[in-house]
């Protein structure tokens, strides 16, 4: 079935990247893994596509009919001191790349940085975010991408009540429950109507194509705020740690000037069902990591 070196390889993979105009492309031992797309015309920077390992096409879906905001695996927030940081409308809000590059390339690894500024005509930049990107690949069938994301109040910041936020994935439209596809969370439950709202500290999307199967995990960070976040899930395809949507108070979040939010995720890319990819002992080895 699967390689049985999913936690440890039998050799490291060369990874490398290449910086083209507003995008960051990364191949990993020569295939197309993954592009940090940051154009001056877009929302925000995301990834895409997010290739899976076995079949060569995106986990991940782009500009869909359903709602063409979700823009495949990104980080945004709306209600944001009155501004949309996530849905369509550049002058509603946008997180603008300042400073994407590439820190390494060559070897086993690649790690993209950024530095993103939030803002909005005639409003006060409420945020300013730098972001850390580490590709790695565990396996032939399993790759990984962590994710540090540090967000600093440049004024006080009032995030009202919001399903929109924070680090988010949309699958692809074939591996969605609504297709045949699994959603399922690190307690086991499984399916939109038993993951919504649920605090856990993974969620992983998987399902069948032709004659394997493919998916695509979100791991919190156990030092991440509001530590296990419960999930924003839906059977066609998304979800989401989202914090916004269960705040203290059932109304807002309220961060002051100054204040500093570090943000940890880790990203995993994988063949197989989330059983085959081993998905729970890759968490564990995740709560371990610095």
């Amino acid at each position: 079935m699967l390689l049985v070196s999913f936690i440890f390889p039998l050799k490291a993979a060369k990874i490398t990247a290449v910086k083209v105009g507003s995008k960051i492309s990364v191949t990993i031992d020569g295939k197309y893994f993954t592009s940090y797309i940051f154009s001056g015309d877009e929302k925000y920077p995301f990834f895409y596509p997010v290739n899976g390992p076995l079949s060569g096409g995106s986990v991940t879906s782009m500009r869909n009919g359903e709602y063409p905001h979700h823009s495949s695996l990104f980080f945004g927030c709306d209600l944001v001191n009155g501004g949309n940081y996530w849905q369509e409308g550049l002058e509603r809000g946008r997180i603008i790349s300042v400073n994407a590059e590439i820190l390494k390339e060559g070897g086993d690894t690649v790690i993209i940085s950024d530095e993103c500024i939030w803002s909005r005509p005639g409003a006060l930049s409420p945020v300013k975010d730098s972001r850390r990107y580490t590709i790695t690949s565990v396996s032939a069938s399993v790759k990984q991408m962590d994710v540090e994301i540090s967000m600093e109040m440049l004024i006080d910041v009032t995030i009202k009540k919001t399903n929109h936020s924070l680090f988010s994935g949309r699958m692809a439209a074939d591996l969605s429950v609504k297709n045949g596809g699994t959603l399922v969370n690190a307690e086991g439950e499984s399916g939109e109507k038993a993951t919504f709202g649920k605090a856990s500290p993974w969620m992983d999307f998987s399902g069948k194509r032709g004659d394997f199967t493919e998916g695509m995990a979100i791991l919190q960070h156990p030092t991440n705020p509001w530590y296990p976040s419960p999930w924003f899930t839906r059977d066609y395809g998304f979800f989401s740690p989202t914090p916004m949507y269960w705040p203290a108070n059932d109304k807002e979040t309220v961060l002051k000037k100054g204040e500093k939010l570090v943000l940890r995720y880790r990203v995993i890319v994988h063949g197989g069902s989330v059983s085959e990819a081993r998905i729970a002992e890759l968490f564990e080895l995740y709560k371990k990591a610095n």
